[in-house]
């Protein structure tokens, strides 16, 4: 390259803002280095198996020419250039496609990993779908157990309210002690009371003492719970009652 004349309009007129020349600079690095990689890519010698594609790939844009002996017989049968094969010219107008095998791998190796492919997507769908529905069975567990739950909290309450009534009712009567020591609702600092006894209410479920102490209380003291009224006698309770269990009532 020739020296700049530091003289000359042209260096003058330049552009002198800082950072300009650190630019100018960068970009013709750039461009020496795609000049340098474009003579390289010249420069090349092509291996084996590029010049076998670039004659192929000519070879196959190439039409077929009268020198080629099938397309001369073809001609012969009447054939001409671009028609279609068969009598009626249903068959195919360009020449089957030539696929070229360039890997290692043995033949149907190709169908082998789309197969794999598939099954690994398909597994892959039964797994979401498997939790899918786990997730659904278990939100559905959930939900029998929260409804479970709420009737059990109901019934309890539903049985402390039969105690207290039951309590109040028979002392009404003078009885002093309860038909069964869980007829009335035990107090908090009450001695322990006897193996038999505990092990008898703790056989019961809170449904069946609550159905058990309905039945007393009606039979006793014909008082429905579930309408909190006490009857002058059976008679009046069977007449005005509208239930004899929780389930009528509601």
């Amino acid at each position: 390259d020739e020296e700049e004349d530091y003289m000359s309009d042209l260096f003058i007129k330049q552009d002198v803002r800082p950072g300009l020349p650190m630019v100018r600079r960068v970009k013709e690095a750039i461009q020496k280095e795609e000049k340098q990689k474009e003579a390289n890519e010249k420069n090349r010698q092509k291996s084996i198996k590029e010049e076998e594609k670039e004659r192929r790939d000519l070879v196959l844009k190439s039409a077929l020419g009268n020198e080629n002996k099938g397309f001369a017989l073809l001609q012969k049968m009447g054939y001409k250039s671009g028609q279609a094969l068969g009598k009626s010219g249903e068959g195919i107008v360009e020449p089957i496609p030539l696929n070229i095998k360039t890997g290692l791998s043995g033949l149907g190796h190709e169908e082998l990993k789309k197969r794999k492919a598939e099954e690994k997507l398909e597994n892959y769908r039964q797994k979401l779908h498997m939790k899918k529905q786990a997730n659904e069975q278990a939100a559905d567990q959930f939900r029998v157990r929260f409804k479970n739950k709420q009737e059990e909290r109901k019934m309890e309450g539903d049985l402390r309210k039969s105690q207290r009534a039951c309590q109040q009712l028979d002392m009404q009567k003078d009885i002093d002690v309860p038909k069964e020591t869980w007829f009335w609702i035990e107090p908090e600092e009450e001695d322990k009371k006897d193996e038999e006894d505990e092990c008898t209410s703790s056989d019961l479920s809170v449904s069946e003492k609550l159905h058990i102490l309905t039945v007393y209380l009606r039979e006793e003291h014909f008082y429905c719970i579930w309408c909190g009224t006490t009857y002058e006698d059976s008679e009046d309770l069977s007449s005005n009652c509208p239930g004899d269990s929780a389930a009528d009532h509601d």
